[in-house]
C-alpha cells in the first residue's frame, strides 16, 4: 500500500499541472484565433470570457489523455533513472504488479471521461458555439429549398420546394406513398404545409390526391386519411443543417440515427462517431498502457523523453482513429471497426511492449 501511496503521490501533481496547462493552452489558442474579430464586432471582456468558461470543459476533456501519459510516463522514467525501480526489482516486485493500481484507476478515469462528456461537455460545448456565433456575428440559416426526405424506409418520400423554419412551413410539397415492393400507391400534394407540435404531423392545406390509373396519374376526391395521418417525419430533417455526432449527448446521437436508417439515409459515419464516443475515452487506459510499457528505456533526459513519446503515442492514435473512422464513412470497414480498431491494436502494442519491458 505505501509503494501505491508513494507512486500515485509522484503522478496526481504532474498529472493535475499538466493538465491545466494544456487545457489553458487550447482555450488560449481558440482566443487568439478569434481574438481580432471579437475587437473588431466591439465584444465586451465578460463575453469573450464567458465563451472561455464554455470551452473550458471541452478543452480538459481533449487535455485529459496528453496530461496521464505525460505524468505517469515522465513519474516512472524519474524513478527508473534514479535507481528506484529497479530497487523494486531487486525486491521481488514487478513492474506490472507495481503499476498494476494506475490501470485499475485508469479503468475507472474511462468512465469518468464518458460521463463527463456526456453531462458537461456537450452542454457547455454548445453554449460556446451559440455565443461565439453571436459574437462573430455568423448567421446560422436554417432553411431549406429543394428537399428530398425518404421516410419509412423508403415507403413515404418528401419533395418540397422550400422548408422556413421561423413558421416550420413546407412549400409546393409532394408526398409519394409507395408499398412493400416500392411500387406507387398515391401521389399527394399541397402548396402549403404546417407542421402542428401538438399532434406531431404535417397539416396540408387544400391536399389533392392522385393514384396510379393504367400509365396516367387520376386525381381523386379528397385525400384518404391514412395518408395525411401518416405524414409524422419530424420537422427537424427538413433543416439545412446535419445533427454533429460529436456535439451531442449519446442518447441524442442515437436517436438520431435511428431516424436516419428508418429515412433510407446514409448512417455509415454518424454511426461509427457514435461508437467513437465509447472508445475514445479508452485512450485513457491505452496510454498509460503504453507508459508503463516504455519504462526504462532509457536513463538520460528523463523529461525530454517523456515528452517525446507522450506526442508521439498521442499522434500515433489520433492519426490511426481518422484513418479508420474515414474508411468507416466510406463503408470498408464496419463503423464499429472504424471507432474501436485503434483501441484494440494500441491495446496488443502495449502488452507486447510490457511484456518485452524490463521486469
Amino acid at each position: 500500500m505505501k509503494l501505491v501511496i508513494y507512486l500515485f503521490r509522484k503522478i496526481i501533481p504532474l498529472f493535475m499541472g499538466t493538465l491545466l496547462f494544456f487545457a489553458l493552452v487550447l482555450n488560449l489558442v481558440d482566443l487568439f484565433i478569434n481574438i481580432a474579430t471579437y475587437l473588431q464586432n466591439s465584444c465586451s471582456v465578460r463575453d469573450i470570457l464567458m465563451v472561455m468558461v464554455y470551452y473550458a470543459p471541452k478543452t480538459f476533456w481533449y487535455a485529459v489523455p496528453v496530461a496521464i501519459l505525460f505524468s505517469t510516463s515522465y513519474a516512472l522514467s524519474e524513478m527508473y533513472a534514479n535507481n528506484e525501480i529497479t530497487a523494486l526489482f531487486a525486491s521481488g516486485v514487478s513492474l506490472f504488479k507495481f503499476t498494476a493500481p494506475i490501470l485499475v484507476i485508469s479503468l475507472f478515469m474511462v468512465f469518468g471521461l464518458f460521463v463527463f462528456e456526456n453531462k458537461f461537455v456537450v452542454e457547455n460545448y454548445e453554449k460556446k458555439v451559440t455565443l461565439q456565433n453571436t459574437l462573430l456575428k455568423k448567421v446560422n440559416n436554417e432553411n431549406n429549398n429543394d428537399v428530398i426526405v425518404i421516410s419509412d424506409n423508403g415507403k413515404i418520400i418528401y419533395k418540397a420546394g422550400r422548408y422556413t423554419e421561423s413558421n416550420k412551413r413546407l412549400q409546393n410539397l409532394f408526398v409519394l406513398f409507395r408499398d412493400e415492393n416500392k411500387n406507387l400507391k398515391a401521389i399527394v400534394y399541397s402548396g402549403l404545409a404546417q407542421w402542428s407540435p401538438e399532434n406531431e404531423v404535417w397539416v396540408l392545406q387544400s391536399p389533392i390526391q392522385y393514384i396510379p390509373e393504367d400509365d396516367t396519374l387520376k386525381v381523386m376526391e379528397g385525400v384518404e386519411s391514412q395518408y395525411l395521418a401518416s405524414l409524422t417525419e419530424s420537422y427537424e430533417i427538413f433543416r439545412k443543417t446535419n445533427v454533429d455526432i460529436q456535439g451531442v449527448t449519446a442518447k441524442d446521437a442515437k436517436e438520431y440515427i435511428n431516424h436516419l436508417k428508418k429515412a433510407g439515409l446514409p448512417y455509415n459515419e454518424e454511426l461509427s462517431e457514435y461508437y467513437k464516443k465509447y472508445s475514445f475515452p479508452f485512450i485513457i487506459f491505452i496510454v498509460v498502457f503504453l507508459s508503463i510499457g516504455l519504462t526504462g528505456r532509457t536513463r538520460k533526459n528523463v523529461l525530454l523523453i517523456s515528452l517525446a513519446s507522450c506526442i508521439s503515442a498521442s499522434v500515433l492514435f489520433y492519426v490511426s482513429m481518422m484513418v479508420t473512422m474515414v474508411f468507416a464513412k466510406h463503408g470498408y470497414i464496419s463503423a464499429f471497426m472504424g471507432a474501436w480498431s485503434p483501441v484494440i491494436f494500441f491495446t496488443i502494442v502495449s502488452v507486447v511492449l510490457l511484456r518485452y519491458s524490463r521486469t
